[in-house]
This record gives C-alpha cells, sequence and structure tokens, in this order.
C-alpha cells in the first residue's frame, strides 16, 4: 500500500503510537551540517558550501538547533517513516507523548529533562534555514525553520497556571522534512546512537553511516571531514578529538583508523569478509549512483545488502559482471 498524505497537513494530525520504531534519520542533515556541537547557546550564523549545494543557518535569540535537539526529529522522523511502510496516512503535524519521545531517545524522564525539551523545541522552531539541499528529487532554494510550529499541553492542578505534567506534544514538521519522509530519503541508525553523548561523536556517527553505509570502509581527509562535521574546533584541536575517538573506537557499527596523508579510515567492525562462494561480489560507485537514478530516495547501501543476501541464498555464483547483475536486479525491483 502506498503512503497518503492527509490534505496540507493541516487540520488533521498524526499520532505517533508506533511502539519501538526503528530510528530513521534524513539523509541531508545527515550529508550536511544543520546542528550546532556547541554545549553552550551557539548564536553565530553558520555557512558552508560543498561541490553546489549552499546552506546558511541562521539562530534565535535562543541559539542555534544541536545536534542533541535532533533527536526530536528523529523520533518523528522514525515514527512517520513506519508508518508510511504500513500503509497508513501520515501528516506533517504529529502528536505525542514527551514521556514516550525520552524514553524512545535514551533520555531520563524527570522534571529537568522536560524543561529541556521544551528548550529544545524553542531552539528547532527558531533556527531558520536557507539552502538548494535537494529532497524528493527536487532541488528548490528556500528557507524553512526546522519544524514549523510546536504546542505543549499540561495538566495542571485546578486554578494554578504553569507547571504540571506534560499530557501531549504536537509538532509540525517543515514541508522540506516531510518531503524527505514521503520520498523515503532516510537511512536507519544504529539504537546506540542515542547513547552517544558527546556531539562530535555523533556528528560523526551521521557522516561515517551515510558515506561508508554497507560498504566495507569510507576513507576521508581529515580537512573534508572537518567541513563536513561543522565543528567550530581549531583543525588540531579537532584532529586530537578524532585520535581520541580512534583509542575510544565509541561509534556503533564502525571503526576508526588514521591513516598516513592526514586520512581516517572508517570500517564496519562486522563486516562479512567470507561466504560460501568466496568473496562477495565488489560494486562499482558508479553503480551504487545509477542505482540511485533508478530508485530515487532509496538507501541504496540497504539495497545493496538485500541484493548480497539474495546472491548469498542462490549459492553465491561467480559473477563476471557484478554490477550489470546488481543494476538488473534494482531495475526489476523498481518495476514492481
Amino acid at each position: 500500500m502506498s503512503a497518503q498524505l492527509t490534505a496540507d497537513g493541516q487540520g488533521d494530525f498524526f499520532l505517533c503510537d508506533i511502539f519501538d520504531a526503528i530510528p530513521k534519520n534524513d539523509l541531508a542533515s545527515m550529508e550536511h551540517p544543520l546542528f550546532s556541537l556547541a554545549t553552550r547557546p551557539d548564536r553565530r550564523i553558520l555557512n558552508y558550501q560543498h561541490n553546489s549545494t549552499e546552506i546558511t543557518v541562521t539562530p534565535s535569540v535562543k541559539g542555534l538547533a544541536t545536534i542533541h535537539d535532533k533527536d526530536i526529529l528523529i523520533f518523528c522522523i522514525s515514527q512517520l517513516m513506519a508508518a508510511v511502510n504500513a500503509g497508513r496516512r501520515v501528516s506533517r503535524t504529529l502528536h505525542l507523548t514527551a514521556h514516550d519521545l525520552l524514553t524512545a531517545t535514551n533520555r531520563e524522564t524527570s522534571g529537568d529533562a522536560y524543561r529541556r525539551l521544551r528548550e529544545a523545541f524553542e531552539r528547532l522552531a527558531g533556527t531558520r534555514i536557507t539552502t538548494n539541499i535537494s529532497t524528493g528529487g527536487e532541488e528548490v532554494t528556500t528557507g524553512f525553520g526546522l519544524i514549523e510550529s510546536w504546542q505543549i499541553v499540561r495538566k495542571a492542578p485546578a486554578g494554578k497556571k504553569g507547571g504540571g505534567r506534560m499530557s501531549h506534544v504536537s509538532v509540525t514538521l517543515s514541508e522540506w522534512l516531510m518531503r524527505a519522509v514521503l520520498s523515503k530519503s532516510v537511512l536507519t541508525l544504529s539504537r546506540d546512537y542515542f547513547r552517544l553523548r558527546k556531539p562530535l561523536e555523533r556528528r560523526i556517527y551521521e557522516l561515517s553511516r551515510k558515506h561508508c553505509g554497507r560498504q566495507a570502509s569510507w576513507t576521508v581527509s581529515v580537512d573534508t571531514l572537518l567541513k563536513k562535521s561543522g565543528s567550530a574546533s581549531p583543525r588540531r584541536v579537532f584532529r586530537k578529538m578524532l585520535r581520541d575517538m580512534i583509542a575510544a573506537q565509541p561509534l556503533p557499527d564502525y571503526a576508526m583508523e588514521e591513516l598516513e596523508g592526514d586520512r581516517i579510515r572508517f570500517s564496519q567492525k562486522n563486516a562479512v569478509v567470507d561466504t560460501p562462494g568466496g568473496m562477495p561480489p565488489s560494486l562499482s560507485a558508479e553503480a551504487l549512483e545509477q542505482a540511485r537514478r533508478l530508485m530515487p530516495g532509496a538507501d541504496v547501501y540497504a539495497l545493496e545488502a538485500d541484493w548480497r543476501a539474495m546472491w548469498a541464498r542462490s549459492g553465491a555464483p561467480r559473477l563476471r559482471q557484478p554490477d550489470a547483475a546488481f543494476l538488473g536486479w534494482v531495475k526489476k525491483r523498481a518495476s514492481r
């Protein structure tokens, strides 16, 4: 069944009631630095340009939205994607309980946690983005907030204003983010992502997940990693933090290694290195790019993993042209 969007997402809402939804993150914010890595109010205007993509992120008086604030968006995207995959009607306006959000993102449910949640909503709504990032196969230069609006309803004692327990929360996502959801321009995250407390660890995991995906490894220069991370640290401090991460190996799924030439390599921690038929067939970057064009918005690394699983089930035959075999399989899948 195909997903349905309620009219303009207005006057209707989606109820976040899917237990244990798989964490999902949108591709654009994984690829490009839209969130502050600071732990104190960050009121800088961020300008980022990479290849043909241009981004300006402008804070409100509350400061830029942080990568920890992004948990709210990840929770919303996860709920919506679970509904889309089940063929349910979805809307840009979501109703949720604060307790469910805090629990799903591995946070405390204390009174202070609820206060921080409100502050996160304020930063998300106040941070403005101007960009030409493509979502859903369209490139549109536009300005928007990370969320359009939010509302918290509290159960307060009779005759008293303020205070009280949050009974439910409503959030209206930007059209830009909703377009990413409906086009399935998302990637699955490890549930252990929410256990990463340091902002840079979270950002580096996003980048390794986006670029390494289900490939054996991804190698990148320190300079490029600094730029794509959005870190405000000087280069020497950033490299020291990377070396600390290499020593600690905190990332779920991926191991880090420093190479000569000021480069960092990310490798899957549990990569399959052997199969009954020998080494798995190697796919070129060009084949993966063609697969993206054949199925816009799909997680190409998930497609690759499904194809490899099918190949293994069929006896792991030797393939003279792995790229052609993979793309033929993708074309059949796209035509279903």
